[in-house]
């Protein structure tokens, strides 16, 4: 809080005694908080946040302006911005009961929201939603530290509110299926392949219990299943019966992905990857 020091000087017959010196304090009386509801992020979600004000004073407080930094960062020389506004989504409440969404408007990189106000003896609640972009990190350990400042008449001092968001670290699954050949004659061969993903930076392992279940029609007959090359055994790691293939929890396992930042600031994934195959006729 802000404080303040004054004393007197009192003259007389040509002499002057200076009184002790007395400190005030200035308590505002707005106060605030910042939330991301979800605080886990992968590349390219949308993250919410949560502004609440509050007005213990008896007046309202009007024209406040808020802004947010976006989660800057520096990087070499240069500042980095992970999170990008969604365009549309700024969201107002006063006591509860919905408002004119605020101004919005860029300025030196940082998102503003202006027009704000907030009633006496009240709150005022502003949702927005962002998206993690390119730059926002996603090694272990790291974090978007996203700070929004709260000023205008009646703020003595800038009020200061940050929420932080991690990146997911668990596994995230994507599979591809692709046929070879695309035309084939009745009775001949085909091969389906199942080309599985894992974006996560925690590897896939037996305990993850993944499981994959297909039903070929056309039936396929007699088929030959295989994981990374390494042939797989009917009843042990699969089942198949009238066309419904099953590969049993624990067959499958991935490793995790790899994440690294590049020279200009960009964050890439190099998911870790297994191949399944499944060769009949049909």
């Amino acid at each position: 809080m802000p404080t303040f020091q004054n004393n007197a000087t009192l003259t007389f017959n040509g002499r002057s005694v200076q009184s002790n010196t007395v400190t005030g304090e200035i308590t505002d009386l707005l106060t605030g908080t910042k939330t991301a509801p979800v605080d886990v992020y992968r590349q390219g979600d949308r993250i919410a946040y949560v502004i609440s004000l509050v007005n213990a004073g008896d007046a309202a407080l009007t024209g406040l302006t808020v802004t947010d930094d976006l989660g800057a960062y520096a990087f070499g020389t240069e500042t980095l911005t992970p999170l990008t506004y969604l365009d549309g989504s700024a969201a107002l409440f006063i006591n509860g009961t919905p408002q004119t969404a605020p101004t919005v408007a860029m300025q030196d990189g940082s998102l503003v929201f202006s027009g704000i106000s907030v009633p006496s003896d009240g709150n005022a609640t502003l949702v927005y939603v962002v998206t993690a972009n390119q730059y926002a990190p996603l090694g272990e350990g790291e974090s978007v530290v996203n700070a929004a400042t709260v000023t205008g008449d009646g703020v003595f001092t800038p009020l200061t509110l940050s929420a932080t968001v991690t990146p997911d670290q668990t596994a995230d699954l994507s599979i591809v299926k692709s046929l070879s050949p695309a035309s084939v004659v009745g009775g001949g061969p085909v091969t389906y392949s199942f080309e599985i993903a894992n974006n996560g930076v925690t590897p896939v392992t037996e305990s993850d219990s993944v499981t994959l279940t297909d039903v070929f029609n056309p039936v396929l007959e007699n088929p030959t299943v295989a994981y990374n090359g390494a042939t797989l055994t009917s009843g042990t790691d699969y089942t198949y019966t009238a066309g419904t293939l099953t590969v049993l929890a624990g067959v499958i396992t991935l490793p995790a992905a790899t994440v690294s930042q590049s020279a200009t600031g960009e964050w890439i994934t190099d998911p870790g990857t297994g191949t399944l195959t499944v060769t009949g006729t049909i």
